[in-house]
Parts: structure tokens; sequence; C-alpha cells
């Protein structure tokens, strides 16, 4: 399986992209005009079919990034597209999958009708679970629709929020740190779930993280936030082929390479 080629036309563009808050009295912050700036004059863009993993420390800005590309807050500066239109709040065709599952879930719900919140009220009975059992097959879950996530693991539970994304059928996925609170072996179990399901689907996915291994694993271009206010420091294509196995793709001599770079690039003054 070879990797997935980037589309000629950009799913997201950013083009000088800032964002700032109004300050509270006695915030800490970088300011500009009484405001606190968040991010700071972002470019880039996220091709069709692409992993474009977003890296930096904590406090880069990278959710606030995740946000304006979901719609759900205005950039301050610059213009944030989706497939070409300004981007003025929440479009079909994304979903979003958080770190927090346990908060994410109904925990009085099955697996299944978890699942089947987002498309329950716009699909008929019988498309809802045919799209319920698809998006559980994607995520091998295929087994618990009738569990209750109390009884899962947090690893399976993280399965169920992204296959409720999933079920959406979208084109974009938009990911914030989702495997950042599972330990070792789930984490890299589902790393690798996620790049089956993107070459299964073909949706493009935005991925936050602040692990930088992570990133580089995942990633077809490592995107590197920096500094307060977050800047971009590089946007870095990863050579590696598809698919990928977490030992002997974390021993390639270019996966060290690029980690190294991604470390550097964080590491940098603003």
């Amino acid at each position: 399986m070879t990797r997935v080629v980037r589309a000629s036309m950009p799913i997201f563009e950013l083009d000088k992209v800032s964002l700032a808050y109004a300050m509270t009295s006695g915030g800490r912050a970088r300011e500009r005009d009484g405001r606190r700036e968040v991010l700071h004059e972002l470019t880039f863009s996220v091709g069709a079919g692409e992993i474009l993993t977003i890296c930096g420390a904590s406090g880069t800005g990278k959710t606030s990034l995740l946000r304006i590309l979901a719609g759900l807050t205005p950039q301050s500066g610059g213009e944030a597209r989706f497939r070409g239109a300004a981007i003025a709040g929440p479009s079909e065709g994304i979903a979003l999958v958080f770190q927090d599952y346990s908060n994410a879930l109904l925990q009085w719900r099955t697996v299944a009708r978890n699942v089947a919140l987002g498309i329950e009220r716009r699909a008929a009975g019988a498309d809802v679970r045919r799209r319920v059992a698809d998006a559980l097959r994607l995520v091998g879950l295929e087994n618990n629709a009738d569990d209750y996530p109390w009884q899962l693991s947090g690893g399976m539970q993280q399965r169920v929020q992204i296959a409720r994304a999933l079920a959406l059928a979208p084109s974009v996925l938009l990911m914030d740190e989702p495997f950042a609170a599972l330990d070792a072996m789930t984490k890299a179990s589902l790393q690798d779930e996620l790049l089956r399901v993107r070459q299964e689907t073909g949706a493009s996915v935005v991925f936050i993280t602040h692990d930088i291994e992570e990133a580089v694993y995942l990633g077809d271009r490592v995107a590197v936030l920096r500094g307060s206010p977050g800047r971009l420091a590089a946007v870095l294509d990863v050579p590696l082929a598809q698919p990928r196995e977490q030992v002997t793709t974390r021993e390639q001599p270019a996966f060290l390479a690029l980690r190294h770079k991604v470390h550097d690039a964080i590491g940098r003054r603003a």
C-alpha cells in the first residue's frame, strides 16, 4: 500500500491567521493593544487525504488553531478557508475527536447509541444502523455494540468516540490530542488504527499532539508551532512509506532524523 497522495486543491488554507483575546485584569501574556495574542500569522494548507500533525509544547495555541479550523472560534486576523470558502462557522463534513473520551460519551447510552448520536436525527433507522455498524467495524468494536461505555477500557472508549465521528462520513477529522491520556501500548494500537482508517476512508486528518514521535509516525507532514503567541516554526514532509509499523518505522534513519528536526524546531526561540 502506498502513501496517500495529496490533491492539488487544499482542504484547508490559512493565510496569516492570527488569534487574540481581550485581556482580563491581572492577566499575564504578551499584549498587543490590550489583547492577548494566542496565534501569530500562521500560513499553511492541508491537502485532501493528508494527515497533517501539528506538534508543539503546551501554550503554543494548538487547540485554538483546531477550533479555528472547526469554525468554533473566529480568527482575529488573516484568512482561513475550507474548500476554498471562508470559514464562518461549523461546516458539514468536519468531525471532531477530543482527548477527554470519558466526558465525550454518554454513559447511559450503549456503544451503538453513542455512535448514532450525531446522525439519528438526520437519517432513517435502517441507514443509521448501517452507518453505526460500518463505523464500529472500522474501529474494531463490532462485537461491543450493546455494551455501555463504563464497561469498556479507556482505549475502547476512545474508539467509540472515533467511531461516532466516522459515522458522520466526514471528509475531515480534527483530532485534539486524542491518545494523550492512554497507556503506551493502547496508544500505539490506536495510532495504527487511525492510519488504517485513513487509508480505508480517504479522510483528511488534522491531528494535534505534543508527542514528537507520534507526530512523525502519523503524519504525512508535521507542522511545528513554537512560542507564545504560537508561530509556525516549520512544516516538514515525512518521507516514510505506508503502511507503517511501530518498531521498524521508528528505527529507520529517516524517522530518527525527522524526529530531531521537529525537536530542534520546537526548541528554537520565537
